[in-house]
């Protein structure tokens, strides 16, 4: 169902375009026609290029001249380079946490999140997993109080989440996604710091030969 929006309030559909990328709606690579985009959201352009902008600054959203705007295309190596980025920075964040004198409040919060995962899970419920799978790395970098590296990791998941997205909705179609939450709770309670960004890093490099294909099939190959 198309949605209606005030042509007043670009970042509303920002997230509602987002919202058509991240699903799939939208494919890697397809171009974001203004007059298309007008016409579903009943509002004018100037909202629509605003909220494209906004889009383009998160990296969703690429903007070609001559062309105009389309979904980013990430090529192989770029998934590859955000992938391990995201591997990196997620170990960090554990490894921040061995400075902490007590992780017992901080292991209580990321069970919470590790339920909801498998909550979402039984429910095959591809948002639900995404965003619990998200606080659940992303708490820890809080809990240290680490600012800079809380924004780096939001924007990089941020920019990554049309891939996470895919590979979710598929992996926990066919019930086969890795679930390394768990172990990651365990080696933390029991202040074993080294075995939990291990793991961290094992969950990335286990998944990436999956998201590629199941990026390939999902683009526009000749965009």
């Amino acid at each position: 169902m198309d949605v209606k929006a005030p042509a007043t309030i670009p970042y509303f559909l920002q997230e509602q375009i987002r919202e058509l990328i991240v699903d799939g709606t939208i494919r890697p690579g397809q171009p974001l026609r203004e007059q298309e985009l007008e016409q579903r959201f009943g509002t004018s352009r100037s909202p629509i290029r605003e909220a494209l902008r906004l889009l383009e600054l998160s990296g969703l959203v690429t903007h070609i001249q001559r062309k105009g705007f389309r979904v980013t295309l990430y090529t192989e190596t770029q998934i590859r380079h955000l992938y391990m980025l995201r591997a990196e920075l997620e170990a960090y964040c554990i490894r921040q946490v061995a400075e902490m004198p007590d992780v017992a409040p901080l292991v209580a919060e990321l069970r919470g999140y590790h339920e909801a995962i498998v909550a979402a899970m039984a429910r095959r419920d591809v948002r639900g997993f995404i965003v619990a799978s998200r606080e659940f790395y992303l708490a820890s970098a809080r809990y240290t109080g680490n600012t800079p590296l809380t924004s780096m990791l939001s924007k990089l998941y941020e920019q990554i989440e049309p891939l996470r997205y895919l590979l979710a909705r598929q992996s926990l179609a066919s019930n086969q996604i890795p679930n390394y939450t768990h172990g990651i709770l365990l080696a933390l309670g029991n202040r074993d710091f080294d075995r939990a960004a291990e793991l961290t890093r094992a969950y990335v490099v286990e998944v990436l030969p999956e998201i590629l294909r199941t990026y390939r099939s999902a683009s526009l190959q000749d965009a």
